[in-house]
């Protein structure tokens, strides 16, 4: 099958909460706009983050408590000043859920109370739950769905129309939240579109046990009825880890989605494609086989490869949402058949330069190795640094990196950065970092951890000019930038 993929483009890999500003993270506000006509300086057609929900404390956003609905830390509070939302003195406070009752514009205002009944109309099938789940976990101290009482745990109707009730100012506030998000993100999208840039979202296979998304489907997952998981995702050892992760994410009663004709992943990836222009699927081998782990494990040593109608999945999204602009996050343990449904698809896979350099000619991620139909990388979210990671190199691996990038001239991280642009593969993506120049404790995420993830941050001081030229000469020589660019 022909891929969506059909010219040489680049971009910068930067997840939202990394971007400058005021706020204790990245917002969707004017530093965002910034970075989109920052990039296009560099000769960039394509900006790619991380999963945009809502987030529980650790910060990761590939667990969330709403695989629909947006992160409100992500709203920019000043623009909810500007229209008129928040008193100027607000936008120093915390946002989510603490009382700051900016949805009481929505009385004051009759225009914008039909367009946020009108939003929560068109997005009632995830948005009236989430809503809900939010109030209750307010009520229950942020404990976790299955340990609140059994009437709101097992979802009985009487009683959640009942909290809908006594909790209303608590999902108005949430309501509004979500539309405040929509509204700055189709602003956001609008001047992405404007300057020819996409959107390259992500999406994470799993969702988060302790989320709206299992709390109000619990059929779908593999709980139990004390709303507790048997057996739970994760993946056995690999580069990334010698035990083993246990992710801990409830697992797919694949055969229920089957009977629906799979209308939760169709939804689930509606939503999100209105969002972005690109998506990622990360962990696209788990809907060809997946690793069940039994739920008392604390590692991903111990489990069994289980099969997954990935291609029956993918011809439902097909059918009903016609061309998929997504990329495979192919990484890890893949075996012909993981190969197999992602040719059948005519989806993109991923190749990371910090993979390719063991000694092995035959290395799948060596330029040369793999097809057009790819996207490169200089290193993830998930790795280190290219500085951080060259530094750490033996002696052999160097002079194996030797033999495929040109370390005589520029000092690293530019030499594995034009070995990406340079590629064969249509895109070829850059973490900012690398563009910066930085070391090891710029590095996003380490893989198997918890703390001291997810925090890294543009000061908003730096110098890009010498950067953004250097790498749009490399993007023009090879036919990396968009015309309009």
């Amino acid at each position: 099958m022909t891929s969506w993929l059909d010219r040489r483009r680049a971009g910068v890999l930067l997840h939202i909460t990394s971007l400058p500003g005021p706020q204790k993270n990245g917002t969707l506000g004017s530093e965002a706009h910034a970075f989109i006509d920052s990039i296009y300086k560099g000769g960039f057609s394509v900006w790619q983050f991380l999963p945009l929900g809502p987030t529980h404390g650790h910060g990761s956003p590939y667990e969330s408590l709403s695989t629909f609905a947006g992160n409100p830390d992500l709203i920019d509070l000043r623009a909810c000043v500007a229209e008129g939302w928040l008193l100027s003195s607000d936008v120093d406070a915390p946002l989510v859920h603490a009382g700051h009752g900016f949805w009481h514009a929505v009385a004051r205002d009759n225009e914008l109370k039909k367009d946020v009944e009108a939003f929560r109309q068109e997005n009632a099938d995830w948005l009236e739950d989430f809503a809900l789940f939010t109030a209750l976990k307010k009520h229950y101290d942020n404990l976790p769905w299955w340990q609140w009482e059994t009437k709101h745990a097992k979802r009985n109707a009487k009683d959640l129309a009942m909290a809908a009730d006594d909790y209303a100012a608590d999902i108005q506030q949430v309501l509004f939240e979500q539309f405040a998000f929509a509204r700055q993100w189709h602003a956001l999208k609008q001047h992405a579109e404007s300057r020819g840039v996409a959107l390259f979202g992500d999406l994470p296979i799993y969702v988060a046990h302790d989320s709206a998304d299992v709390w109000s489907n619990q059929s779908l997952f593999t709980v139990n009825n004390d709303g507790l998981c048997d057996e739970v995702a994760g993946v056995p050892p690999d580069y990334f880890s010698e035990n083993g992760q246990r992710w801990g994410n409830p697992l797919y009663r694949w055969d229920a989605f089957e009977e629906t004709n799979f209308s939760w992943w169709v939804r689930r990836v509606a939503t999100q494609m209105q969002r972005m222009h690109l998506l990622r699927i990360d962990h696209f081998r788990g809907l060809e086989a997946y690793w069940s782990i039994p739920g008392y494990r604390q590692d991903g040593k111990v489990g069994e490869w289980i099969k997954a109608p990935g291609d029956k999945l993918l011809e439902a999204l097909q059918d009903q949402l016609g061309s998929l602009p997504i990329v495979a996050e192919d990484l890890g343990l893949i075996t012909p058949e993981v190969t197999a449904l992602l040719n059948a698809f005519g989806l993109p896979g991923m190749k990371v330069l910090h993979f390719a350099f063991d000694g092995s000619e035959d290395n799948p991620y060596l330029p040369g190795n793999f097809s057009a139909n790819s996207v490169i990388y200089t290193g993830t979210h998930d790795n280190n640094t290219t500085l951080g990671w060259f530094s750490g190199l033996a002696e052999q691996e160097i002079k194996n990196l030797a033999k495929h990038a040109d370390l005589s001239g520029d000092d690293m991280p530019w030499p594995l950065i034009r070995v990406a642009i340079e590629s064969n593969a249509r895109l070829a993506i850059i973490p900012m970092q690398d563009l910066l120049a930085l070391g090891g404790d710029s590095r996003f995420n380490t893989p198997g951890t918890v703390d001291g993830n997810w925090q890294w941050r543009l000061h908003g001081d730096e110098s890009l000019d010498t950067a953004w030229a250097h790498v749009r000469e490399l993007n023009l020589r090879s036919c990396r930038v968009m015309e309009s660019a």
